[in-house]
């Protein structure tokens, strides 16, 4: 059992409105095939109707996870009166990465759920190296059935659709950093590359690339949750056609 004050191994660091989607999520975490400490660490945005989620995750977790709540009791972004861009939490996941209670950190939201391989693949590959990334499934959304692997946005630095314009894109779900050796890289989690505040993994993905060595799982390892009223659903839908894959 993971003592309350332990130091862990990894940190799975997640943003939440409290959804009912975050048992999934956090689920997923629960049943991960690694054998050494991980704490869970969930931070509060704002609450719209799952007062009793937290509750149920903490009957649930098992005796080698650690889980922590972070609720400040107002959100940090601008998008709900706070003052910085990034409009999925603002500055919160910069306070949970600071926060968390390992040298190593990875990066979970709460529509999202990881493979049972997940933490595992990530911390292999992140050895001796600044930070690492994986691949992703895209999954839709409504029915939470699996597509086909993302092989255009979140591919790897330097590749795929946005290597044009961002220089780097890697989904901060498909991430884990070294939080000692990116100290610095950190703080650009409260940022946002758009006006409606979305594009902080972008702006992420930049500055690791520049700054901090990179390691990778090279499989997919995350299940990305893709709706039709996100911007770029229109665009895979077109990409998942040329596979042979409908999307909804």
């Amino acid at each position: 059992m993971v003592s309350a004050h332990e130091l862990c191994d990894v940190a799975v660091l997640t943003r939440t409105i409290l959804r009912p989607s975050l048992l999934t999520a956090i689920r997923s975490i629960f049943r991960q095939d690694y054998s050494r400490p991980i704490q869970i660490l969930i931070g509060v945005d704002a609450v719209e109707d799952g007062s009793g989620l937290i509750a149920t995750l903490r009957e649930e977790c098992p005796p080698s996870m650690q889980l922590d709540v972070i609720d400040i009791g107002y959100s940090t972004s601008r998008k709900r009166g706070g003052l910085y861009p990034n409009a999925c939490g603002g500055a919160l996941l910069v306070l949970l990465a600071y926060a968390a209670h390992a040298r190593h950190i990875l990066f979970l939201d709460d529509d999202n759920w990881a493979a049972p391989d997940h933490v595992g693949a990530l911390r292999a590959s992140v050895e001796g190296f600044d930070w690492a990334f994986t691949l992703r499934w895209f999954v839709d959304g409504a029915s939470g059935k699996t597509l086909c692997v993302d092989e255009w946005e979140s591919v790897s630095p330097g590749r795929g659709v946005f290597a044009g314009r961002a220089g780097a894109y890697v989904d901060t779900n498909c991430l884990i950093l070294n939080k000692i050796t990116c100290h610095f890289a950190i703080p650009h989690l409260a940022l946002a590359m758009t006006a409606d505040g979305n594009g902080e993994d972008r702006v992420l993905s930049e500055y690791l690339l520049r700054n901090h060595s990179v390691g990778w799982t090279d499989r997919p390892t995350v299940y990305y949750a893709i709706r039709p009223d996100d911007r770029m659903y229109p665009m895979r839908r077109q990409w998942m056609a040329l596979r042979g894959v409908m999307a909804p």
